[in-house]
């Protein structure tokens, strides 16, 4: 039989809040963490807005010099910070039993994407001796992994995972398979992403990915929206604790919630549009409750992938009504990027800290700026208003350009 993994520790960080109370609170009053961006000039941009978190300094949060943070990149500090938070509020002393046990598995979709921007123009405008020795570490998508590892000395497994917007869900369920396989007893896992940079906001614009509305930006991301026009670009990073189930009780951890399944697939048609009649996006969610011996019914609460594009949206809602059937009427679904943007690789991390916190709560999250609901786009998504409910099991979905399609199923604990 398969070991149970359970969640006991969570963090975010995000533009909605560093703390998860903070950022709980916000996302039920359907607050959103979208602005306008300061952190470079971007007047010539087509778009100027995003999920920024203002003002960040790592060492406000952890203790970590100026001189360790000048070697980290702007994703990487993220996840340390976030990393940090988790594992305090487990409780694990990883001084204490087998640190070949404890591992780390952080996923990310692009990694030091500031630090590449940094040492391209460096090279160029001053030659190549003026490369920075740590640009290679620093912009490793598996430098938050690794400095996770270093930071807390952990010696088991320790990997990244980067399948763009599904990279922190995978990342998840891979450490998930690697307790229940007892190759593991505890693993901090997530995703983190700083993607807020000229090359990347640049990048995204030109796909004509993105939301371009400069005058409401706090309105610009609205899945499942009729007036919905792209995604909106954010930065931060969800860690989560998880641990034998066994392990947790005996050092007395308080457990959040559980694990209790993982699927995944492939689209296999497009590198940035999704099927558009959800098949490979249906199947991983089949593969999800199989792996975690659910019926259809079973499931209360989805928290959609919903990143406010036209085609994404419609689908996603394809592929929860071709699994669900009948079921899909009873389903509460939502998007918490309508508040809090799109953290692209990180944002399966941030989401699932949101499913966990809804399972503690037994609320479901809105779907802010859902004001006129796209016809095409037909179940109910928790519009605009929080919604106190039983909430037992949740699925959370994440699907990413190149095709990548994972979700986790999330429970209380019996």
């Amino acid at each position: 039989m398969s070991r149970r993994v359970v969640v006991t520790g969570v963090s975010v960080v995000t533009a909605l809040g560093t703390e998860v109370v903070d950022f709980w609170d916000r996302i039920c009053a359907g607050k959103s963490g979208v602005g306008p961006l300061d952190r470079f000039e971007v007047s010539g941009f087509k778009v100027r807005f995003g999920g920024e978190i203002k003002d960040f300094d790592p060492s406000e949060h952890i203790d970590i010099s100026s001189k360790e943070i000048r070697r980290l990149d702007r994703f990487c500090q993220f996840a340390l910070v976030a990393a940090d938070k988790a594992i305090r509020q487990s409780g694990n002393d990883f001084s204490i039993g087998d640190s070949f046990r404890y591992g780390t598995l952080i996923g990310s979709g692009i990694g030091g994407l500031s630090e590449i921007e940094t040492q391209h123009s460096k090279l160029f405008d001053r030659g190549p001796k003026r490369v920075s020795a740590f640009m290679i570490p620093k912009l490793m998508v598996n430098a938050a992994s690794g400095n996770v590892s270093v930071r807390w000395g952990l010696r088991g497994p320790n990997s990244a995972v980067a399948t763009a917007c599904a990279s922190a869900t995978n990342a998840i369920g891979d450490a998930f398979k690697l307790i229940q396989n007892d190759m593991a007893d505890v693993m901090v896992t997530g995703g983190s992403e700083a993607p807020i940079t000229p090359m990347g906001l640049s990048g995204f614009s030109r796909m004509n990915a993105l939301s371009t509305r400069n005058d409401e930006p706090q309105r610009a991301s609205r899945p499942f929206d009729v007036g919905r026009d792209g995604f909106v670009m954010s930065e931060g990073a969800g860690v989560i604790v998880l641990e034998e189930m066994e392990f947790a009780k005996k050092r007395g951890a308080s457990i959040i919630c559980e694990v209790l399944g993982y699927g995944m697939s492939a689209d296999a048609s497009h590198m940035t549009a999704p099927d558009p009649e959800g098949r490979g996006a249906a199947r991983a969610m089949s593969h999800s409750l199989r792996d975690a011996g659910l019926n259809l019914d079973d499931i209360d609460y989805v928290n959609a992938h919903g990143t406010s594009t036209p085609l994404g949206d419609k689908a996603e809602t394809a592929a929860i009504r071709s699994l669900f059937e009948s079921h899909s009427d009873r389903l509460a679904v939502s998007s918490t990027k309508s508040q809090l943007g799109h953290l692209l690789g990180a944002s399966g991390g941030v989401e699932f800290v949101a499913c966990a916190t809804a399972i503690q709560q037994q609320v479901a999250p809105p779907t802010i700026n859902l004001d006129e609901q796209d016809p095409e786009c037909n179940l109910d998504y928790v519009p605009n208003e929080a919604r106190p409910m039983k909430i037992r099991r949740v699925l959370k979905n994440s699907f990413g350009f190149g095709g990548h399609n994972a979700c986790l199923v999330l429970g209380e604990v019996a």
